[in-house]
């Protein structure tokens, strides 16, 4: 008989948060032990990555898994869940944070840690990722609270890692908005306990339902609120642009792969489990919008490759909010899916750009020029992802935006059919953005450049050390793009079962068993009607007609 039972993976839950803990202890004890700090932090997250895929396979096969920390019956107690959506972020965000990492250990080697004390980076990265970890299996608000501060604290560290005044200040700027966040979630939080005595998100899924529906709004509006400054959606928006261009090259990168997300799977979760008589769609399919339109727009005015990224992101973030505020099973399917798509893919390309301004000097565009022929790798690497975040077929950038104009073409509504058109719209910008850069600083010649770097002119060998490119960068980075392709090659099946986690969140029941019991059924079908899904959304055609 195998040890692998359902029991048993269960309690292992806790291990994808203190495996990261642990791990940070003692990459700081080995603080005199450079190599074996790289060692301990790499092999940490190895472990926890095959924790999680054993999650996800146990999730996927038997359904959600909860785990009530110290005896304590719900919901008084702690309670980290597990299903199909959450198991798919822990996935993904350790596959994103072990590239990450190595090319961080890669590239501190190469440069002797002049960007900050390896002693301080490998500790507190682990940390981070723990708090990622903690927010994603958090079952209940203060417990997802916690995990965001702790985010919070380990990300100011990163992020002004180095010391300089450009990152100070970017720092300062971080942690003052993303105070303000917490400090609207903390209000939120006790509002909500004393609206209806409980935080535990399962309770809450059988309780909000029976409130005022001016209470309701209020409260919903409020999450929604603190929940869109750390997913960085328009108006709230204005903080990223300038702070995570700042940071060393690995760190922006982890950033714009993985916070916002959060932020995004604190929306999704708490609309589909919290919310699911949605009020607010009307406004959220507004502010989808404009954070793709703003946000683009933004792009195509930037010189700097670092910049144009960070706006790109947050057009990106409004493709999300688009198949949220569908409230829909093929709607949320495909945001499911989109997040998937693109912490990697926005990921691989702030890493290609650190590897763009090793070998140029520079992240201008004004003054790069020739990259493609100075180093053909970097150019494919780069041009890889760049195709798949403009959505060019086949590449699963271009499948999941097709889900989404499928899901807003199947809710036939006015804002839905303004979103399916604006999407597309935002889509050839983010082409155009892309194009820019390619043309300039990969395809014209160094000479049509203003004021190129000396690296550019130069050879490979007189360029020295800087230009080169060292392979535990490049190798990583090789990686996360190839994993970028894979979740093209089995988009198929990765849509399906994106779609079936969306199904489950909707319908609520499994979610609310695991942490409740089977007699919670009965009270979740006591509350409202649920909200009414399309006949035609399952998940068989969702996978079949993407």
């Amino acid at each position: 008989m195998t040890i692998f039972t359902p029991a048993f993976l269960t309690s292992l839950i806790p291990l994808a948060i203190v495996l990261p803990f642990l791990g940070a202890a003692l990459a700081f004890l080995l603080i005199h032990h450079t190599r074996a700090q790289r060692l301990v932090s790499v092999g940490v997250l190895a472990l926890t990555l095959a924790l999680e895929l054993g999650l996800l396979g146990q999730v996927w096969e038997g359904g959600t898994l909860a785990v009530h920390l110290g005896g304590w019956a719900p919901p008084w107690g702690i309670v980290l869940v597990a299903d199909q959506f959450s198991s798919l972020m822990l996935v993904v965000s350790s596959v994103v944070g072990l590239a990450v990492l190595i090319y961080a250990t890669g590239q501190g080697a190469a440069d002797g840690d002049a960007e900050g004390p390896v002693s301080i980076f490998h500790p507190t990265y682990l940390i981070l990722m723990a708090g990622v970890s903690n927010a994603f299996l958090a079952g209940d608000l203060f417990n997802l609270y916690v995990g965001f501060e702790i985010l919070l604290t380990a990300s100011y560290v990163l992020m002004t890692l180095g010391g300089t005044g450009p990152r100070i200040r970017a720092g300062v700027t971080y942690v003052v908005v993303s105070v303000v966040s917490s400090l609207l979630f903390l209000i939120a939080i006790a509002m909500i306990y004393g609206a209806t005595g409980s935080i535990n998100m399962a309770d809450l899924a059988v309780k909000l339902g029976h409130l005022d529906p001016g209470t309701q709004t209020l409260l919903h509006a409020m999450l929604l609120l603190a929940f869109g400054i750390k997913a960085a959606v328009f108006p709230l928006s204005f903080w990223l642009p300038d702070s995570y261009p700042t940071a060393p090259a690995p760190v922006t990168a982890v950033f714009a792969g993985l916070l916002t997300k959060v932020g995004v799977y604190a929306m999704v979760r708490t609309e589909t489990l919290l919310f699911p008589h949605n009020n607010l769609d009307g406004p959220l399919m507004v502010v989808a919008l404009l954070t793709m339109v703003v946000g683009i727009l933004g792009a195509l005015a930037q010189t700097d490759i670092k910049r144009l990224l960070s706006f790109t992101l947050i057009s990106h973030i409004g493709y999300m909010v688009f198949g949220l505020a569908l409230s829909s099973d093929l709607g949320i399917g495909a945001a499911v899916f989109y997040v998937m798509h693109h912490i990697t893919i926005q990921t691989s390309l702030f890493l290609v750009t650190g590897l763009v301004e090793r070998r140029g000097g520079t992240t201008s565009i004004s003054k790069l020029g020739g990259l493609a022929t100075l180093s053909p790798l970097l150019g494919v690497l780069f041009f890889i992802p760049a195709m798949n975040l403009a959505g060019i077929p086949p590449f699963s950038g271009f499948l999941g935006k097709l889900g989404l104009l499928q899901a807003g073409i199947a809710q036939n509504a006015p804002m839905a059919w303004i979103l399916v058109v604006g999407s597309v719209l935002v889509s050839l910008l983010t082409l155009l953005a892309i194009a820019r850069v390619w043309n300039r600083a990969f395809w014209r010649s160094p000479a049509e450049a203003e004021d190129p770097e000396p690296q550019l002119t130069e050879t490979l060998d007189a360029a020295g050390r800087r230009a080169a490119m060292p392979p535990m960068m490049v190798g990583p980075t090789i990686g996360l793009v190839a994993f970028g392709l894979l979740l093209t090659v089995i988009a198929g099946p990765l849509v399906q079962v994106s779609d079936h986690a969306a199904t489950e969140m909707l319908n609520r029941a499994s979610y609310v068993q695991a942490v409740l019991g089977p007699d919670s059924a009965q009270a979740l079908q006591n509350g409202p009607d649920p909200m009414p899904h399309s006949q035609d959304s399952s998940p068989s055609q969702g996978g079949d007609g993407r």
